[in-house]
């Protein structure tokens, strides 16, 4: 009769296959030998026994040794039917997450970046008639301020290019040929002048000359 009732409660009680079967976890995380979660030392054990680093190459774990702690002693003070429950149920696995300190940290972190990123949209929005305004300054600045600045550039570059042609080499040469030929000639008209006096002076007859005999 005892051994009737051992053998119910043998077959009533869920066997670690069943369990591991039923989880919502990945094979990776569940080991078919135990309904326990495994540790740190026990998985990596079996996985160096059952597997080839040449064939699963392992992702370095971004978890630091004492994160890792931490988890570990939130799983320790857990009874079987808990951390069954934990493989098995999603929202209760999701609970146990968020009860995590690591995971609190991150999740205050994420909240604040969010209500800085809301609150930066907020006074961009708030900022837009500005820049609105702004820029319609700008148009108006650049059709006419800028316009009338590009005019007076526009007249300073033709006044120098005048300066720089008429103090160019060849103009400069071109005047003193010019002034020289003025020179010839004002030189010429004056010898013909001094020339012209000379003639009068020799055949005017003088004082001597008109008096009687």
């Amino acid at each position: 009769m005892l051994k009737f009732w051992g053998s119910q409660e043998q077959q009533a009680e869920p066997r670690p296959q069943d369990a591991a079967s039923e989880s919502w976890y990945p094979q990776s995380v569940v080991s078919p030998n135990s309904s326990r979660p495994s540790t740190p030392g026990s998985s990596s054990s079996r996985s160096y026994s059952l597997q080839r680093p040449t064939e699963h190459p392992q992702t370095p774990s971004h978890v630091s040794p004492g994160e890792a702690a931490g988890v570990i002693a939130l799983l320790k003070d857990k009874s079987v039917d808990e951390l069954r429950k934990l493989l098995s149920d999603k929202n209760a696995y999701h609970q146990f997450l968020l009860s995590v300190d690591q995971v609190k940290i991150q999740n205050n972190i994420r909240d604040e970046l969010r209500k800085e990123t809301l609150q930066l949209a907020k006074q961009s929005l708030e900022k837009e008639p500005r820049i609105m305004e702004l820029r319609n300054q700008c148009k108006i600045i650049r059709t006419t301020e800028l316009a009338a600045a590009q005019e007076k550039l526009n007249e300073l570059n033709r006044q120098k290019e005048e300066l720089l042609k008429f103090y160019s080499p060849g103009s400069l040469l071109q005047k003193l040929q010019e002034a020289m030929k003025k020179t010839d000639e004002e030189s010429e008209a004056l010898h013909r002048q001094l020339l012209d006096a000379e003639i009068d002076i020799l055949f005017t007859p003088t004082a001597e000359n008109k008096m009687p005999f």
